[in-house]
Parts: structure tokens; C-alpha cells; sequence
């Protein structure tokens, strides 16, 4: 900074307030400061100016897979929020792993990130107290806290599915399946709770061979929906519960001989590109993540009343799978 100050011919404190973007210099002046600065290849001492401030300008975000197209939206529009307050985003995945969560979050902490967005893959958050207590922002989306009151942000899971269902009951189904996520995950069961929901509310029984809920694998799907469909009395259409089960189920039906009612859960790429296009319920990945970094940096800014918990709706888009009659009539 002396080196800059001296070339620019201005006081360290001109220099300062030039890199840190404060106000008081005057146009001129902070062209010859920013000259020096590219003359001299000067870079602002990082580790410094948290000892000064107590403050990293870093966020991180742990969610389950940054590969998932889900993800990837919802990633981008927190760093944009970061990004905006001047704080860098550091990123890692989980793999629905509920330790590998536990030591992605403390080793963000332990570089003494500002604050944290958490998709958790766990059901105790308990570790994070001491965190949170010592000042690190903490906000989940997608999925609430296990144990703990925190800012949450979620998409409205359970009238989402609800939707779905009543939408091929609409359109003449009775016999509908629901093949999910692991059971321990909140939003598979919350889904599992819309489909029920709906079903009830038409009066139609639900037979547990209709349901399934386990690993989104490929394979375990493709049994799944071959089993549903098989027997005396199978099922006319499909309500699956995630973009990886859809993708799998979609697969599967693409071999059948006779198309099979479906709607999923969560937009999928090229889903209005197939014949027929795939019906869904959609969330809006990229408005969690912003509501979610809002949330963050209004707590790193000094808001300190109770945890929030927002909401948001999804909507239904129909595409030609989820209106296609039963073909048992």
C-alpha cells in the first residue's frame, strides 16, 4: 500500500478507501490510485482485513449433489446473492451423506465462513449450535433443521404432490402409484403425505404395493414400475417424487408397448421434448436459493429476531403425460 501511495502520490488512507470501495475520493484521484494498483500488481491482504473487520465476505453452501440439475440453479442464484454483498461462495456436497454433511459444515466454519446455507441430508443439527452461537449465519432450504430453530426455506412439497395426484384423478385415473426417495429424507415423505391427501380426498384406497419408497437408483426404479404395472388390477399411472426417479420411470415406460399416465415431481431437462411431453410439478430452484441467501445476509446485517420459515408454492405444468386417459378406460 505504501508502494501504491507513494506511485499515486496520496496518503494510505486514500489507498484504502479505494480498494475497499468507501467513498470520499474524488474521480481523478482514484483513476491514478487504481493505475498504481495495475502497475504494481497490488492485491489487497485478505487474512489482514479479517483480523481488522472479524469478517470473511465468504458464505458456504453445502447441498447434497452440485451434479443434480436441481442444484445447479439453486447454487448459482446464491452466489449471485453473495455476490452482490461483496462475499465469495464456497460450495460442497453432501451425497446425502448425514457425517459428510456434519464435516462439510464444520470445516466451512473452521475457515470461519460469515454464514452458511445448508440442504441437510441429516435429522440432528445439534452440532451447529455452538457455531450459530458464536456468530455464523446459518439458513437450510429445501429441508428443515433437525433439533434446532434456524431460518428455513422450502417449497410447499406436500400441496405440490397433492396437486399432482388430484390431477390425474382428474383426468380418470384410480389405481395410481407413488414411487419416492428414501423415507428418512423430509421431502419424500412430505410428498408421500400429498399423494395420500389426495387420494383421500377422492375417496380412492391406496394399497401398499402402490407405494415405494427407497434409493432413486435406475434399477430399483425400473423394478418398481414394472411391478405396479403388472398383476390383475395394475396401476394406470405413476406420481414419482424426484427428477432422478422421473428420469428413471421415463425410461421405463419409453419400452411399454401402451403409454402409462405420469407426473413428476421437479422440472426435468428436455421434459417438454419427449413424446408425450412429462407433466410436473415444478419448484422454482432459483428463487430458494436467492430467498434462502436473503434470509442470510439480513442476519449478517443484524437481524436477530426468531427463525423464519418461508414457503414457497409450486405450480403444475402440464405437458401430455399427466392427461392421458387410463388404458383400462
Amino acid at each position: 500500500m505504501k508502494d501504491v501511495a507513494t506511485r499515486a502520490g496520496v496518503g494510505l488512507k486514500t489507498v484504502s478507501r479505494v480498494v475497499n470501495g468507501e467513498p470520499g475520493v474524488t474521480a481523478e484521484t482514484e483513476r491514478r490510485v487504481r493505475d498504481a494498483i495495475t502497475a504494481l500488481g497490488f492485491r489487497r491482504n485478505d487474512s489482514a482485513r479479517v483480523l481488522r473487520k472479524g469478517r470473511t465476505s465468504s458464505v458456504g453452501l453445502v447441498l447434497e449433489d452440485l451434479a443434480d440439475p436441481f442444484y445447479a440453479p439453486l447454487n448459482r442464484a446464491v452466489e449471485e446473492v453473495a455476490r452482490d454483498h461483496g462475499a465469495l461462495l464456497i460450495n460442497g456436497s453432501s451425497a446425502e451423506d448425514p457425517e459428510r454433511e456434519r464435516e462439510l459444515a464444520l470445516a466451512l466454519c473452521a475457515r470461519r465462513v460469515d454464514g452458511l446455507v445448508v440442504i441437510p441430508a441429516g435429522a440432528d443439527h445439534r452440532y451447529l449450535e455452538p457455531e450459530m452461537a458464536a456468530g455464523v449465519a446459518t439458513v437450510f432450504v429445501d429441508r428443515p433443521a433437525g433439533l434446532i430453530s434456524a431460518d428455513t426455506v422450502l417449497s410447499d412439497h406436500a400441496g405440490g404432490a397433492r396437486e399432482g395426484v388430484a390431477h390425474l384423478i382428474a383426468h380418470g385415473h384410480r389405481r395410481i402409484g407413488f414411487i419416492g426417495d428414501q423415507p428418512r429424507i423430509h421431502t419424500a415423505t412430505e410428498r408421500l403425505r400429498g399423494y395420500r391427501a389426495a387420494m383421500d380426498a377422492a375417496a380412492l384406497p391406496v394399497h401398499d404395493g402402490w407405494i415405494s419408497l427407497g434409493p432413486t437408483a435406475p434399477d430399483r426404479v425400473r423394478g418398481e414400475v414394472l411391478r405396479m404395472l403388472s398383476g390383475p388390477a395394475p396401476v394406470t399411472a405413476l406420481f414419482t417424487g424426484n427428477n432422478r426417479v422421473t428420469a428413471a420411470a421415463v425410461r421405463v415406460l419409453s419400452e411399454l408397448p401402451h403409454d402409462v399416465a405420469l407426473v413428476g415431481f421437479d422440472d426435468l431437462e428436455l421434459a417438454d421434448l419427449l413424446s408425450p411431453g412429462v407433466t410436473v410439478i415444478a419448484q422454482d430452484p432459483t428463487r430458494l436459493g436467492r430467498t434462502a441467501a436473503e434470509l442470510l445476509f439480513q442476519r449478517l446485517d443484524g437481524y436477530a429476531a426468531d427463525a423464519r420459515r418461508v414457503e414457497l408454492p409450486t405450480r403444475l405444468i402440464a405437458r401430455g403425460s399427466g392427461e392421458l386417459p387410463p388404458v383400462d378406460g
